[in-house]
C-alpha cells in the first residue's frame, strides 16, 4: 500500500486515518480492540484520538479512547508500528478550551500515561481558546517536543488568522510549525476548508486529514429522508443535510457507487482522496462491515467524469 509523508516530518502514513471517538463510546474494550486488529491487519498504520473522547459518555474529563488504545498496544507489542495522533485543548465537562502551556504541559502527561507510551507522533491543537497568545502554545510545544513526549504537531479547529499568526510565530522565534491540518470538509462541507484553509494548506505545505470525512454517516446514504434519522445515534447531526443539495449529493454518491460497483461511503472517501493536499481522511467504525468501505477507498480511482459530477452537485 502506498504511504505518504506528513508534511515535513518522517511520518509515513497509510491514507486512511482510523478515527478512535467511538472506543469507549459506542465500543467497548473488547470490540475496539477487533476494530483496531483488523484494521492494522490490513496494513494500515495511522490512528487518530483525542484527550477529550468521550467526555460526553458521562460528563467527565474524558480519557476513555486514549486508555482503550493504550492497553492494546500493550496488549499487542506493536506502539512501534503504529503512527498514533491524539489532540490537546478541547473543552470536557471538566475544563473549558484551553490552550494555555500550564494546561498543555499537564495534559500531555495525563495522555502518554493513558496511552501507556513514551511518546506521540502527532499532536493537535484540537480547539483554541482564541485567548492564549499563539507564541505561548508554540513555546510549550517546543518544550515537550525536546523532552522526546512529542515529535511533531499539527492543527485542527483553529480559525485561519489564528493560523497564519503561527505560522508567523514559529518563523520568528525559531519554535515548531504545525505540519498538518485537521478542518472538517467533506462532499455536504466543502466551502470553509476551500475558501480559509486550503491556501493555507498549499502555503506551508500541510497534509490534511480531514474529519467528519463522511458528514456523522450522511455520505453513506443510510439517511434518506426524516424517517431514517432513528436509525443510530448519531442521526440528529445529519437532518441539516437532508436538503435539496443534500440528496442530489446522495443520489450521484449512488450512480457514481453503482458504475464502480461500491458503496457510496467509498467513493465519497476516494473523492476526498482526489482532491489536493489530502493525506489521508479520518473515519471511525464500528464494524467489519464498515471497516471493509474504508479499506476499497485508496483503490478506488475515479475518473474525470465521476469527480466532475460529484463536484457539481456538491458546489
Amino acid at each position: 500500500m502506498k504511504k505518504i509523508i506528513i508534511g515535513n516530518t518522517d511520518l509515513e502514513v497509510a491514507p486512511i486515518n482510523l478515527g478512535g471517538n467511538v472506543f469507549g463510546w459506542t465500543l467497548d474494550e473488547k470490540k475496539s480492540f477487533e476494530i483496531l486488529d483488523t484494521f492494522t491487519g490490513k496494513g494500515f498504520n495511522f490512528i487518530d484520538t483525542a484527550d477529550m473522547y468521550s467526555y460526553w459518555v458521562d460528563g467527565g474529563s474524558g480519557g476513555q479512547s486514549e486508555t482503550i488504545l493504550g492497553q492494546w498496544m500493550k496488549n499487542r507489542g506493536n506502539r512501534k508500528e503504529v503512527i498514533l495522533a491524539t489532540k490537546v485543548g478541547g473543552a470536557t465537562g471538566t475544563h473549558p478550551v484551553d490552550t494555555s502551556k500550564k494546561h498543555i504541559l499537564a495534559a500531555v502527561d495525563q495522555s502518554l500515561q493513558r496511552l501507556q507510551t513514551d511518546y506521540i507522533d502527532l499532536y493537535y491543537t484540537h480547539f483554541d481558546d482564541e485567548k492564549t497568545p499563539v507564541e505561548e502554545t508554540l513555546e510549550a510545544y517546543d518544550e515537550i517536543i525536546k523532552a522526546g513526549k512529542v515529535r511533531y504537531i499539527a492543527a485542527s479547529n483553529i480559525s485561519p488568522e489564528r493560523l497564519e499568526a503561527s505560522f508567523k510565530a514559529s518563523e520568528k522565534n525559531g519554535l515548531p510549525k504545525y505540519e498538518a491540518l485537521q478542518p472538517h470538509y467533506n462532499l455536504v462541507e466543502r466551502a470553509g476548508y476551500e475558501t480559509d484553509y486550503a491556501p493555507l494548506a498549499e502555503k506551508y505545505n500541510l497534509t490534511v486529514f480531514p474529519y467528519w470525512s463522511l458528514a456523522a454517516g450522511f455520505l453513506t446514504g443510510k439517511y434518506r429522508s426524516k424517517e431514517d434519522l432513528g436509525k443510530s445515534v448519531r442521526g440528529g447531526s445529519v437532518e441539516k443535510y437532508l436538503n435539496e443539495k443534500g440528496i442530489a449529493v446522495v443520489y450521484a454518491l449512488d450512480k457514481v457507487a453503482k458504475k464502480h460497483s461500491t458503496s457510496p461511503a467509498t467513493v465519497s472517501l476516494a473523492w476526498l482522496l482526489a482532491q489536493p493536499h489530502i493525506g489521508a481522511p479520518i473515519a471511525s467504525a464500528t464494524s467489519e462491515n464498515q471497516l471493509q468501505t474504508l479499506f476499497k477507498a485508496p483503490e478506488l480511482l475515479l475518473d474525470a467524469e465521476d469527480l466532475a459530477l460529484l463536484n457539481t452537485v456538491s458546489k
